[in-house]
């Protein structure tokens, strides 16, 4: 059922179906950004769609745990599906994200090059002219030549005064750069709830908590996904379940692809202290490449902050999402090089997220053979972010191919209307809120100036937010200075009262996180 929005209260969604259904036509397992913008985009044609999700929020995965880049395909092997979506979805992303209230900034990216971009082993039989020569001429020659042949408009040279007008804190030693101009940033997750809620909004279905144990195949077709919560029947399944996709596939027989999980960490930087020495994504070439990370530099983000990393490391376990002391210094050590004085002591957050890259290193994207109705959205690690508008139109194609009615719905939106935003509203907009509701006046979070009223429009969203997690996501709260030292308490008092559970149910991101076990003093009490 679509959901109805109410003009005269704009935070209020009402018949939003959480319950799993016992049939759909499309049902989409997995609710990351792939996952979402397929659903999203296969609303354009039918209604009947399900996202499964077996977090209890969409974007719970790697969707929230990445450097946020819409990537150009610059640094993507020539030739693959990776390296062409990505120019696609490039070219895509400015009428992807409209209407949706999302920001989408084209900063472009700064390839540096300076003295360290060579390494030891390279530049001990060089002289320093032949250093220069091949950092100032040659390399950039040929990457820009790369970004012709892979068809990536407006790259071109900057020469050291236009770099230091662009980038004014870079460091000195630097001889050229190369603008990439189509790069973008984009809060992943925050597009990620976007999507799936428009998708909502243009009937589709959104079920949390659910587990896909198998997907069932009759007379060599899909006909149903079983799942911890019971079974829904299905004409087409859209495999999009991220570092579980080569276990999903090998639901219906497919054993052509393995996920092996690389994690890659990143540090995040306090806006106040940070803002302005970054303004667009850089990062040094290194040549030959560093082996702990796919590339990385520092970033900034549409919120304010700056980033730097990721780091690339193989793992075994696909919800290792720890990060090492080795990995922070190995940043530390590697990025502030670009901006000496950069202050690494202003570093707020440390996190990881896990990619989920195949053997051969692209996406598999594609039909399976014995399986009629089920496609595979798999492999899908960095540019998957930059390359969502195209994969969703891809595999949307490749449905129709199957039977997916081709004809557009009337009535399809891409708007989606969103909550007010304190910390952005003007006074008078501000105390007019207050005025029909006093807990906009109640600021929850003061680092980043969220209010009770924008947590518990969260709560009650179209996708309710029922953990600490979900509602930082969607309004910041405890994503400042002091990481939820102020907000967190206030936050589960109030997820607690609105979801008119205890407070010792109340969880960071789902069952087994609880925040608190008892009253204060019970346990000295009982010890007596």
């Amino acid at each position: 059922m679509a959901v109805k929005w109410d003009i005269g209260q704009p935070c209020t969604w009402y018949d939003v179906q959480t319950e799993l259904p016992a049939a759909a036509e499309v049902v989409v397992i997995g609710g990351g950004v792939i996952g979402s913008a397929i659903a999203r985009e296969l609303t354009k044609y039918t209604p009947d769609v399900v996202i499964l999700e077996k977090e209890n929020d969409v974007a719970d995965g790697t969707s929230k745990a990445n450097n946020a880049m819409v990537h150009s395909g610059m640094g993507e092997e020539f030739g693959t599906l990776k390296q062409r979506l990505n120019v696609k979805g490039n070219a895509m992303y400015d009428d992807f994200v409209r209407g949706l209230n999302v920001e989408f900034w084209r900063n472009g990216m700064l390839v540096l090059f300076a003295p360290r971009s060579l390494g030891a082993e390279i530049t001990a039989n060089m002289t320093p002219e032949q250093v220069h020569e091949a950092l100032a001429v040659n390399i950039p020659g040929l990457l820009l030549q790369d970004g012709v042949k892979k068809g990536i408009p407006g790259q071109r040279l900057v020469e050291r005064e236009e770099l230091f007008q662009l980038e004014p804190y870079v460091n000195p030693d630097t001889f050229v750069a190369v603008l990439d101009p189509t790069y973008g940033i984009v809060n992943p997750y925050k597009l990620t709830i976007a999507l799936a809620e428009n998708a909502v909004m243009n009937g589709a279905r959104v079920v949390l908590n659910t587990l896909v144990t198998d997907v069932l195949v009759e007379k060599g077709s899909v006909s149903a996904v079983v799942t911890n919560r019971g079974t829904v029947k299905a004409r087409y399944v859209v495999n999009a379940a991220g570092l579980f996709a080569d276990e999903v596939a090998r639901m219906v027989g497919d054993d052509s692809f393995k996920i092996h999980p690389r994690k890659g960490a990143t540090l995040l930087f306090d806006k106040d202290l940070v803002g302005g020495l970054v303004r667009h994504s850089i990062a040094m070439a290194r040549i030959p490449p560093d082996p702990h990370t796919k590339g990385g530099g520092a970033f900034p983000t549409v919120d304010g902050n700056i980033q730097f990393g990721a780091t690339a490391t193989e793992v075994d376990d696909k919800y290792d999402t720890s990060i090492t002391a080795e990995e922070i210094e190995r940043m530390l050590d590697r990025y502030p090089y670009m901006v000496p004085g950069f202050p690494t002591s202003a570093v707020i957050s440390a996190f990881t997220g896990v990619r989920a890259p195949t053997g051969e290193e692209d996406f598999v994207i594609g039909p399976v053979e014995g399986a009629a109705g089920f496609v595979n959205a798999a492999g899908m690690q960095s540019p998957a972010l930059a390359s969502s508008p195209a994969i969703a139109e891809m595999v949307v194609e490749i449905l129709h191919e199957m039977g997916v009615s081709s004809e557009r719905r009337e009535g399809w939106s891409g708007e989606r209307p969103v909550c007010p935003i304190f910390s952005r509203m003007s006074s008078k907009d501000r105390e007019s809120l207050i005025k029909g509701d006093e807990r906009w006046g109640h600021v929850v979070c003061r680092c980043e100036t969220v209010t009770e009223a924008e947590v518990a429009n969260a709560i009650h969203g179209i996708i309710p937010a029922t953990t600490m997690d979900a509602i930082k996501r969607r309004t910041r709260v405890g994503m400042g200075r002091c990481q939820g030292g102020f907000c967190g308490p206030r936050v589960a008092a109030i997820l607690a009262r609105e979801l008119s559970i205890p407070v010792t149910a109340v969880t960071k991101d789902g069952e087994g996180s609880e925040l608190f076990c008892c009253d204060t003093k019970v346990l000295l009490t009982e010890m007596v």
